[in-house]
């Protein structure tokens, strides 16, 4: 067939081409959900996004610059796809599904317009829930601001509302800023953390707003809403829903990690039982899907007074702890486990011949060998010659400095 190409991968025909304008010029694939950018040329929409997203401001094809990021669904192109691979489905062709497109900012505008009435609100929240790409769409500055006005301010049942919608679409460094600058917004996010009457999924909401703005936020700003009453203990609360709710789990998880990024909140963290609820979800390997963070977090607690020993109570004990810890440096946690390691055995010979019993040296000598950062071969290393008087006399590594020579 002229103007046609061999068949893209995951068509599962033989001897059929498809024709050149129903494939992305990108994934040179045939097209699910094309879309029109500002030079005219069109692709498909999550080809185009990756493309963009990796830091491109040009056109694949043309190599213009783009003047605005706007993707605009190509339906003819789209209906003239589904149509051919309805003509072609006895040679196993499976017609595309009509894709759901992003929420109309247009839309969104309107909704914000409405204020804090409980139908526009609802209505924001179904938005976000629906798709990353609404929430994509709805994650601009004027939407971020308004939303934060009416999570702080109208009746009850609104600002609840507003506080969820908040929760989905997150914020900036300048939203975060009006938040964290109000010591009225502050204390209001505590109260609901830590009230005995907010519902589990209004702490949720709140958990993850604290969580946004201290990611973005300095470490003074983490202060402000680490020392505020009711935020850690709020946080640290989330997680004994780990038989409930993951959600909860992840938000709390999270928000420990991103407020322990400053070593004043740390104490506290530790007080407030942070420490032992977190190295019990790693030794039950019930992280919600954030191990990295968790221990992360169980590092970091590791080296404030009180929280090695708050880590082991509430692993089971030092030989439980151990083991986690050494179970965990198998995945992409294995430099912050690792971290917490040294800690957990530093002080103990007992514990250090436990860590060599349960595998460390193996998951040590992967991680000084493998592909792991020059920070993480440093903490292995560090270990491994703090676990070398544990090792067995028999054993031939023993006597060799092959693994402490510096990289």
């Amino acid at each position: 067939m002229p103007g046609s190409v061999p068949l893209a991968l995951g068509l599962d025909t033989v001897g059929l081409q498809v024709p050149w304008y129903f494939r992305c010029p990108v994934s040179l694939e045939l097209m699910q959900d094309p879309v029109t950018v500002a030079t005219g040329q069109t692709y498909d929409r999550a080809s185009i996004e990756s493309w963009v997203a990796t830091g491109n401001t040009t056109c694949p094809v043309t190599r213009a610059p783009l003047a605005d990021f706007t993707l605009i669904p190509n339906h003819t192109l789209r209906r003239l796809i589904q149509e051919w691979c309805v003509a072609h489905r006895s040679l196993g062709v499976e017609r595309i599904p009509t894709p759901k497109q992003p929420a109309d900012p247009d839309l969104i505008r309107s909704l914000i317009a409405q204020g804090p009435g409980l139908p526009a609100l609802r209505r924001l929240r179904a938005l976000a829930r629906e798709s990353d790409k609404n929430r994509l769409v709805m994650a601009t500055h004027e939407t971020r601001a308004a939303v934060v006005e009416m999570a702080f301010g109208g009746c009850e049942e609104a600002r609840a509302e507003a506080m969820a919608v908040l929760a989905l679409i997150g914020m900036g460094e300048a939203e975060a800023a009006e938040v964290v600058g109000r010591e009225d917004r502050v204390s209001r996010l505590g109260k609901v953390l830590g009230s005995q009457g907010s519902t589990l999924e209004a702490k949720v909401h709140a958990g993850a707003v604290v969580e946004a703005a201290a990611a973005v936020s300095g470490a003074e700003a983490r202060v402000v809403l680490g020392t505020a009453e009711g935020v850690i203990e709020g946080l640290v609360a989330l997680l004994e829903e780990k038989g409930n709710n993951a959600r909860a789990v992840r938000v709390g998880i999270r928000g420990l990690f991103a407020l322990c990024l400053a070593k004043e909140n740390r104490p506290r963290a530790v007080s407030a039982g942070a420490a032992a609820a977190l190295a019990r979800l790693v030794a039950e390997g019930g992280c919600a899907g954030e191990p990295e963070r968790a221990l992360a977090a169980v590092e970091r607690l590791c080296r404030t007074e009180g929280g090695r020993d708050a880590v082991v109570c509430g692993a089971g004990g030092g030989a439980a702890a151990v083991i986690a810890l050494v179970r965990a440096m198998s995945g992409r946690a294995a430099e912050h486990a690792a971290g917490a390691l040294v800690a957990v055995v530093g002080g103990s010979e007992a514990l250090q011949v436990e860590a060599v019993r349960a595998g460390a040296m193996s998951q040590l000598l992967m991680m000084v060998q493998g592909g792991c950062s020059e920070r993480a071969k440093r903490k292995a290393q560090h270990l491994l010659k703090l676990l070398r008087s544990a090792w067995p006399t028999t054993d031939s590594m023993a006597n060799s400095d092959d693994f402490f020579r510096p990289y």
